[in-house]
């Protein structure tokens, strides 16, 4: 385990094809030697263990080597009370950073952040401009947020063929709120097969609190056509 703190991302990557256990033992002696990847690998697998006091000690410490996604994790800890408490701002205040140094779920997370006004002043015309920024280097939910904007006439004109054209790009990325929209409009055009793929899509990845909210919807009668299968499939993933 010598020389890891030596080993580049892409080197350390390489090394992790053996089983979890010792994947696992390599990423935390990468960790332990200071490398702000192994830092931050580490910290995410402790997140998912649930020992998020933990997670937040490992994330700090490569946020202090400049490490972006380490820092936007911390941001995300400090916005959900992830082993921290809940403090809007500081979270903002690290999604800021990590969005003007080029990280697409920093811009993301800080766009999120500006159209809810969540520890900074909302500012939607700001926020939309990251959200284009973090779309173009390809992050799905930011191009599903633009489709909202354009559909809700949030600082643009309502544009539903905009809202539709977002919404279809979210979905082939394979964001699952992307994926029910782009079957909302899809609907709304009368290609119902069409709509209920997607939908069966967006059930493999959706999270339970939004297949039950989308299921409920879906049975209000609002999309003609998805009031009986629509939920049904959104069901069937549970």
């Amino acid at each position: 385990m010598t020389g890891l703190d030596a080993l580049s991302p892409d080197e350390i990557a390489a090394r992790l094809s053996g089983s979890p256990e010792e994947r696992a033992a390599l990423i935390q002696a990468g960790a332990e030697a200071g490398v702000a990847e192994a830092q931050t690998v580490w910290g995410q697998m402790l997140l998912d263990r649930g020992e998020e006091s933990a997670a937040v000690e490992w994330f700090t410490a490569a946020a202090k080597q400049g490490h972006l996604m380490a820092l936007n994790m911390l941001g995300r800890c400090y916005d959900l009370g992830w082993g921290v408490p809940i403090d809007k701002a500081r979270a903002a205040e690290c999604f800021r950073i990590a969005a003007e140094r080029g990280l697409e779920w920093g811009m993301y997370n800080y766009a999120t952040a500006l159209t809810l006004g969540d520890g900074v002043a909302e500012d939607k015309a700001a926020a939309l401009a990251w959200f284009h920024k973090a779309a173009v280097m390809g992050n799905a939910k930011a191009m599903n947020y633009i489709g909202s904007f354009h559909e809700d006439g949030w600082v643009v004109e309502r544009d539903m063929a905009t809202a539709a054209r977002f919404y279809a790009q979210a979905a082939e990325g394979g964001d699952f709120r992307g994926q029910f929209n782009h079957a909302r409009m899809l609907a709304a055009e009368g290609r119902t097969e069409e709509a209920l793929a997607w939908i069966a899509r967006c059930a493999e990845t959706a999270t339970p609190t939004f297949r039950e909210k989308a299921a409920r919807w879906l049975r209000t009668g609002a999309i003609p056509g998805l009031t009986e299968c629509g939920p049904m499939l959104l069901e069937t993933a549970s």
